[in-house]
């Protein structure tokens, strides 16, 4: 690849200094605003760059790649998730991928952890009596909660995220048990004291709160179905900052208006932004915008990632974050 200025469109606008930095190095052109394309808009900025600079609100599937201009050769993601890339129809149409592992682990289990306390310890429900002026003081039996302590936390997905939120229940004497693809080496597994379990149904049924932390992939979707839902207690909660297919939505919020589970506190959806509008009614349920990641320090590391991959594409070199098939 010539280490000529290459040709870049932005999707998305993304931190001043991230852009200036960009301007530097390539041709930039930035598409969007704070509002995703529309898929015409989409296609256009496929067929008029070396590189696209996407994020997780644009859908690049193989219809849409297979519209893409022959220039087009690397997919630099502003974000860690990719299931909104198709990386197999762009690996054989000789497009690479990369994205930004790493950077969002600590912000993402952050939010994970103050879901959980919100949820256990009723902070919205308390919250609103305060906002509504409908306070009437302290009582023994006002909002009571659960504490953290001593209760068993699931995690499904160990990676980077989901031993992020091990440590982080650890310290809050949480007991740890998690499912993932493969065992964790007993170096990261025994610091963290976690049990694995082979079956996903063994964990849901033991687990005082379930930690969604894996990505969505066809083997992901609605891997907490109706069924699997069924085996949590009725005192537990769930927390989801990973992807919203992951849940069968639908199926949580039939039970957590019957009473069947405690609670729920959510970041992300299976519909995108459309939130499910029994959810909302519901005080057991935390609901938040897709925040997890949404720190300062986070978005200016994304960026500085997205450099990187595409400097050292123009480079003539592998991305350091080239996204293959195989890893998903």
């Amino acid at each position: 690849m010539s280490t000529k200025r290459l040709s870049v469109v932005v999707t998305r606008r993304l931190p001043a200094d991230v852009e200036a930095r960009m301007a530097e190095l390539f041709d930039v052109r930035v598409v969007g605003s704070d509002k995703p394309l529309d898929r015409a808009a989409l296609l256009a900025a496929l067929q008029d760059a070396d590189i696209l600079v996407p994020t997780l609100t644009d859908t690049i599937d193989a219809p849409l790649l297979a519209g893409a201009g022959e220039r087009l050769k690397l997919i630099a993601n502003y974000g860690a998730g990719v299931d909104h890339i198709d990386v197999a129809t762009a690996r054989q149409r000789g497009i690479l991928v990369s994205n930004t592992p790493g950077v969002l682990t600590e912000d993402t289990a952050d939010m994970g952890l103050a879901l959980m306390l919100a949820v256990l310890r009723r902070m919205t429900e308390g919250m609103a009596k305060m906002q509504d002026g409908v306070w009437e003081g302290w009582a023994p039996e006002a909002l009571l909660g659960t504490r953290l302590g001593g209760k068993s936390l699931g995690i499904l997905g160990m990676g980077r995220i989901g031993q992020a939120m091990a440590r982080r229940a650890r310290a809050f004497g949480m007991n740890i048990h998690y499912h993932n693809r493969r065992r964790l080496h007993a170096g990261l597994e025994e610091p963290l004291e976690a049990t694995f379990h082979e079956r996903l149904d063994a964990l849901v049924g033991l687990s005082d709160v379930i930690s969604v932390n894996c990505p969505h992939t066809p083997s992901t979707f609605h891997l907490l179905n109706a069924r699997r839902l069924k085996l949590m207690k009725p005192t537990a909660v769930i927390v989801n900052t990973s992807r919203g297919e992951v849940i069968d939505e639908n199926a949580l919020t039939r039970m957590l208006r019957a009473g069947e589970l405690a609670g729920a506190g959510l970041d992300v959806y299976e519909r995108g932004h459309g939130v499910n509008p029994r959810l909302r009614e519901l005080p057991n349920v935390v609901l938040l915008p897709h925040m997890g990641s949404a720190t300062r320090e986070a978005r200016q590391e994304m960026g500085e990632k997205v450099l990187v991959n595409m400097q050292t594409f123009a480079d003539g070199h592998r991305p350091p974050d080239q996204v293959v098939p195989s890893m998903l």
